[in-house]
């Protein structure tokens, strides 16, 4: 069995459109799969229609991104952490509203960050960004705006090569703060929901995890059994970029905590590597059949 419960589409910053994910899901014989959209879950009923229609089984799936902070770490400064929320319902008016401010403040965040840009290419004598760019940056995205599409935009101007330089040269020094979800709320919204609250790839060395905070595993869960266990149901314990003592680690951990155990290749379609990652056929049953 074959399962990928962390998956990117083109209503966050994948590359492939929702129909696109599923055939290859079929090409690659994945029989359990989440498309997990960062602060989107638009395109949750077709995912639902589709699967259905080719014998695959669909978790509904989101991705927030949340402020945390712990005093002993990062001189008590927040760090942005990532988590995964599944199986709930998709029509909450709760979630869709919460959702709805973010994307509104995500359009308020690219408008700030092409300021930022714009100050760094008046030093480099390259011209300023308008509203006109900012339109077209906002009509290429199918789902929810973020700086990814900012960098392909950039790409498409002909400033960067790629995305990594986009992110290396412009849009790290250039961000402007996320919107401010805190951990209570997100958990709170999912389990109303019906959901379930999973932290995201927690020793991840290239994303949004725990590493801001300290690289020592054991510190790690100790910062999850100190701030996070009353409002987490699992943990992300296979990823793409995990190491074998970290998977390790993680699975003991919540084994230990009782928590469920996750997994997923966190696909951008870029390369596609969705299924690639082992996960046990157990997980899935860690979710009740919806």
């Amino acid at each position: 069995m074959r399962i990928d419960l962390h998956i990117h589409s083109k209503n966050s910053d994948g590359k492939l459109s929702v129909a696109e994910i599923i055939m290859e899901a079929k090409a690659r014989n994945i029989s359990l799969l989440s498309i997990s959209d960062h602060d989107s879950i638009n395109c949750q009923d077709q995912v639902v229609s589709l699967t259905k229609k080719e014998g695959i089984r669909h978790i509904t799936g989101v991705e927030l991104n949340v402020t945390f902070s712990h005093p002993k770490y990062h001189d008590g400064k927040a760090v942005s952490l990532d988590f995964l929320g599944y199986q709930f319902d998709p029509d909450n008016s709760a979630l869709e509203s919460k959702l709805y401010t973010i994307a509104k403040y995500r359009e308020e965040r690219a408008a700030k960050i092409l300021d930022n840009l714009n100050a760094e290419f008046k030093e480099e004598h390259i011209a300023s960004l308008t509203n006109y760019d900012l339109t077209q940056i906002e009509e290429s995205v199918d789902g929810v705006l973020g700086r990814p599409h900012i960098a392909d935009y950039l790409i498409k101007k002909g400033v960067v090569k790629n995305r990594q330089e986009a992110f290396d040269k412009y849009l790290v020094k250039c961000n402007f703060p996320k919107f401010p979800l805190y951990l209570k709320e997100a958990s709170k919204i999912i389990r109303d929901a019906g959901g379930k609250l999973v932290l995201a790839h927690p020793n991840d060395p290239h994303g949004t995890s725990l590493t801001a905070l300290t690289k020592e595993l054991a510190e790690q869960t100790d910062i999850i059994k100190e701030k996070m266990l009353p409002y987490i149901d699992g943990v992300e314990c296979w990823h793409s970029r995990n190491t074998t003592e970290t998977t390790r680690h993680y699975v003991t951990f919540a084994s230990d905590q009782g928590l469920i155990m996750t997994g997923g290749s966190d696909c951008h379609q870029k390369p596609i590597v969705m299924g690639t990652v082992q996960i046990p056929d157990w997980v899935a049953d860690q979710f009740v059949k919806i």
